[in-house]
């Protein structure tokens, strides 16, 4: 019985209730202008459903009275854009006007046939109340009040119901307002893969070398040394601080433009960092790096950083050999070093998922793995 009659007790059931009483008030005042033709109301609402900011009047109407306080409620509260969109919404305006006035006589006859019910049991019916005139006072009539009481809890809750679903379905978002919110969510996701992927280049790479320099000055036990592990340290530290207050920038400001991201150009700092850190780095960089244009030669520099940084994380001190080469509108970016036991396999570690998720992005392409005894990292990137 609790559960039956807990949707007398939300809120919403009589909010949904008031909306279909809404479009009775219109008929109610035409109905003192000529009550002899009672469908022209309902023949107004085709021009006016036609007019592209009733659509928007309708959805913030439907999201405050059918699912207050939801915020996913799929009602749409942008203007007609389409024909399609007017011709929904003047359907949706006649199921309005049609459902309200099924509520409005629910809501009005019911009450006065359980009235007519309970006085027909109890003495003759009053002449001027509508229902069971005549009916002489008997004890069945009492019998049959819950029968319209049901009704008009069907009427109130049901109508209610059936309201809402109509609503989703002639004001929810069109076909182009879905796909514009999909490709909005699309930017959101490949936005925020983007700002972790830049996280975990920046500041992993300035933690690796802050590790690795930080245990190369406790077993060197040399004060010199220690002086330039610990300068090393800093200059990554600030390094990574500076990435990191760029990228809380994004967060905060997601306009914010992206050109103070390093480039190729800056390349020199990465390798100087890895042989600070012992790395034995033979460097070779050919063809007009500075004609690359930014986007690719941003991300160029992040698949370098994750690459020198998996090096100093898994190998340690090893040769390292980088080619960077700009050739046939491709930039073609390769990273060697011996390989270790120490060397995970290939596509695991989101650092290397995320060198191929970079190259992806751009069109092109990286792989990751084993190559004739050593660990290699190499992308192909159009310039185009």
């Amino acid at each position: 019985m609790g559960r039956f009659l807990r949707p007398l007790l939300r809120g919403t059931t009589y909010t949904r209730l008031l909306h279909l009483w809404v479009p009775m008030l219109v008929v109610s005042v035409w109905m003192f202008i000529d009550p002899s033709r009672p469908w022209v109301p309902a023949l107004l609402l085709v021009p006016v459903g036609l007019i592209p900011a009733v659509r928007t009047g309708e959805g913030v109407q439907a999201r405050l009275l059918l699912l207050p306080g939801d915020a996913h409620a799929g009602f749409s509260v942008a203007p007609s854009a389409t024909w399609r969109d007017r011709l929904r919404t003047v359907l949706w305006l006649e199921a309005r006007m049609a459902l309200g006035a099924a509520a409005m006589f629910a809501c009005v006859w019911l009450p006065t046939l359980v009235y007519d019910l309970a006085a027909g049991a109890g003495g003759p019916v009053p002449d001027d109340l509508p229902g069971l005139h005549g009916v002489a006072p008997h004890w069945w009539p009492a019998l049959l009040v819950p029968l319209p009481l049901l009704a008009l809890y069907g009427a109130v809750v049901g109508l209610g119901e059936l309201v809402t679903v109509v609503a989703r379905g002639l004001l929810g978002p069109s076909a182009a307002e879905r796909l514009a919110a999909l490709e909005e969510r699309t930017e959101q996701l490949l936005e925020r893969n983007r700002i972790a992927r830049e996280l975990h280049d920046s500041i992993g790479h300035a933690l690796t070398i802050a590790v690795v320099q930080a245990g190369a000055a406790r077993a060197a036990g040399d004060a010199e040394f220690t002086d330039r592990a610990l300068a090393a340290i800093e200059e990554s530290g600030r390094s990574a601080l500076a990435d990191l207050e760029r990228v809380l920038g994004v967060l905060r400001e997601p306009g914010r433009p992206v050109s103070d991201r390093p480039t190729l150009a800056e390349a020199d700092r990465l390798l100087e960092s890895a042989r600070a850190s012992g790395a034995k780095v033979d460097a070779e960089v050919t063809g007009p790096l500075e004609t690359v244009p930014g986007p690719v030669s941003r991300e160029g520099y992040r698949i370098l950083q994750e690459s020198l940084t998996n090096v100093l994380r898994h190998a340690g001190s090893v040769p390292v050999r980088v080619r960077v080469g700009v050739a046939d509108d491709l930039l073609r970016l390769e990273v060697r070093n011996p390989l270790t036991a120490r060397i995970p396999g290939p596509g695991r570690g989101s650092g290397l998922r995320g060198i191929r998720e970079r190259a992806a992005l751009l069109g092109g392409r990286a792989s990751t793995g084993p190559d004739e005894g050593d660990w290699r990292v190499r992308a192909e990137l159009p310039l185009r």
